[in-house]
């Protein structure tokens, strides 16, 4: 099944999943030459290990609550939190519970 990405000019839901949270999957909403943007599902206690990115980035937490390693210091995002990360800067994300967020990367370095 191809994966539906936004349309220009029409809106795109990404209000928190709710009971629907338990069986939906990461999904990215929006592709171009600059810009990506992913609705990340993680279930309790699953990560995505320490990485970095050429480009900026923000994490917009949905629901849940997430653990975010950044230079060494842990930080716990709620939800309606949105964090900022340069490009470059090495970070990791773990689920502290069942969690969506909204990931925008700038997919190429300013």
């Amino acid at each position: 099944m191809a994966i539906l990405h936004a349309v220009p000019g029409h809106p795109v839901d990404v209000s928190p999943l709710g009971e629907r949270l338990a069986s939906s999957q990461s999904v990215a909403l929006f592709k171009s030459r600059d810009l990506e943007v992913m609705r990340v599902v993680l279930a309790p206690g699953k990560s995505m290990p320490a990485h970095k990115l050429p480009g900026d980035l923000t994490l917009h937490c949905l629901e849940g609550r997430l653990e975010i390693g950044v230079q060494g210091q842990r930080t716990e995002l709620l939800p309606g939190e949105l964090v900022y990360l340069p490009g470059g800067v090495v970070h990791d994300v773990t689920a502290v519970e069942a969690s969506s967020a909204l990931v925008t990367i700038a997919l190429h370095a300013g």
